[in-house]
């Protein structure tokens, strides 16, 4: 997992015990650097002790802040007593970052006035300022935690998410490498309004593309290195193999654009003009995208692109796109997702084999669609979501799930998995009836409330939950 830095800021008021918060610079800097994260921490002589009080002391506090901007992913506010809110808002009114409020736990036995804290109640009072202010924050149960203890660990795994998505999705960069396929309207999306949110869309055409792959000797080193990795990513037997030196190539092409323009995520063009033009369809390639934590989505869906980048930092981990794609007998709980093949290798259930768009062919002919990383997703606890642009704002459906072991008959096409979720039906109106796609994007594990947190509370989304308000 990767490993986040976050700034320790230390509240305090004058009349506590000073050994509180000598005890907490070790306690909390020694939790951390066991679960192997980093911190930056003012120096113990900037003030008195290395805490804050004061307004002055705040503003310290900020300039430390303001010489390690772009060093640190969130802050954690730390108040081994009750702390001044007053310090605590001039420190951290300009963080810039994911901010989580944390106090310390009072002993029973050491409720005098020589050793109680009252962290308790000063925390109540810091998150009323930064409220009144509007700075943004996060706080998590239990209300007071020590730094040694099991639910910390669960705070900073939870906290570490929100700062890996809220980092990882301002100011990131997705390609649009494509025009929207005509028919495919499900998939507009309003380029101003990602950009009002700091996410640029860089847009090339797939002509562009094309001309990379027609100059591209398959002798070249890139193009060598990349069959090789593509050879064992899955099994290639009966390919045609200029179907596979096309594969190559396209590979080598997306990757010079991602490191050309800088981009986060892409979503491209996919049919048919690969398939006519290359005798390929880019599944496979965009499946090793994925499993490189590079998001990748078909059909130009530059939404799905999003979230994907959104659930994989989340997780720290892959996501995929899929399609809503079919009912599951009569288990309302229980449906079908799929795709073509770009879902990441290490999602599914075992090694995939290319094969032949059996779809497309139905259009174009067989032959001309070599790519499809077919299989299954393996089982395992899931988080789902979907996002669009509407009216000027950015739109989120966020949920959890379980792929199961549940059969797929043999001929069912591409790689599929079955999902069940708790109140799938009521989802299902949910996304029909507020305009969501047929796309959905997932990622293993359970980390809806961290994304979600991080999309709503700090990078402004609208987020919807509709299992959770199905039980209204």
């Amino acid at each position: 997992m990767k490993k986040t830095r976050f700034a320790l800021f230390f509240g305090t008021r004058g009349f506590f015990p000073a050994s509180l918060i000598q005890a907490a610079r070790r306690e909390l800097t020694a939790a951390l650097k066991e679960m192997g994260h980093e911190y930056l921490m003012m120096d113990v002589k900037a003030t008195p002790h290395g805490a804050v009080e004061t307004f002055r002391e705040g503003k310290i506090f900020a300039d430390f802040l303001q010489k390690n901007r772009g060093q640190y992913d969130g802050v954690i506010l730390c108040l081994p007593n009750f702390g001044d809110e007053n310090g605590a808002y001039a420190a951290l009114r300009e963080a810039n970052a994911p901010i989580l409020v944390m106090a310390y736990p009072d002993d029973l036995d050491k409720l005098g006035p020589a050793s109680r804290r009252d962290a308790f109640c000063g925390k109540l009072s810091v998150m009323d300022v930064f409220v009144q202010a509007g700075v943004k924050f996060t706080t998590l149960v239990p209300h007071t935690v020590h730094p040694q203890s099991s639910r910390f660990r669960e705070n900073i795994d939870y906290f570490a998410g929100v700062c890996r998505v809220v980092n990882g999705v301002k100011g990131m960069v997705v390609g649009a490498i494509g025009a929207r396929t005509t028919p495919f309207k499900t998939v507009r999306f309003d380029e101003t309004t990602l950009q009002k949110h700091n996410i640029t869309v860089e847009t090339l055409d797939l002509s562009m593309v094309l001309r990379r792959i027609a100059d591209m000797p398959f002798s070249s080193k890139p193009a060598q290195a990349k069959a090789r990795l593509l050879a064992g990513y899955a099994s290639w037997q009966g390919v045609p193999r200029k179907a596979f030196e096309n594969s190559v190539k396209l590979a080598v092409a997306l990757d010079e654009i991602i490191k050309e323009f800088a981009m986060d995520a892409v979503a491209v063009r996919c049919w048919t003009e690969l398939q006519l033009e290359l005798g390929i369809s880019p599944c496979v390639v965009l499946s090793l995208l994925n499993n490189n934590r590079v998001a990748a989505a078909c059909e130009v869906d530059v939404g799905s692109a999003i979230m994907m980048r959104a659930l994989g930092l989340a997780s720290d981990g892959i996501a995929a796109c899929l399609d809503w794609n079919n009912n599951y007998g009569d288990e309302d709980d229980k449906c079908i997702l799929f795709h073509c093949g770009p879902i990441p290798a290490d999602m599914m259930k075992d090694r995939g084999r290319i094969q032949d768009h059996a779809i497309i062919a139905n259009s174009i002919g067989k032959g001309k669609g070599f790519g499809c990383n077919t299989g299954r997703i393996a089982a395992g606890d899931c988080t789902f979501g979907s996002l669009l642009t509407d009216g000027g704002k950015i739109k989120c459906c966020l949920g959890e799930g379980s792929f199961t072991d549940d059969a797929i008959p043999d001929e069912f096409f591409g790689c599929a998995g079955v999902i069940e979720i708790e109140n799938l039906q009521e989802v299902m109106l949910y996304l029909g009836q507020n305009g969501y796609r047929h796309h959905v994007s997932v990622t293993r594990g359970r980390v809806v409330n961290p994304v979600g947190e991080a999309l709503e509370r700090y990078l402004g989304f609208e987020v919807a939950r509709p299992q959770i308000l199905a039980y209204k």
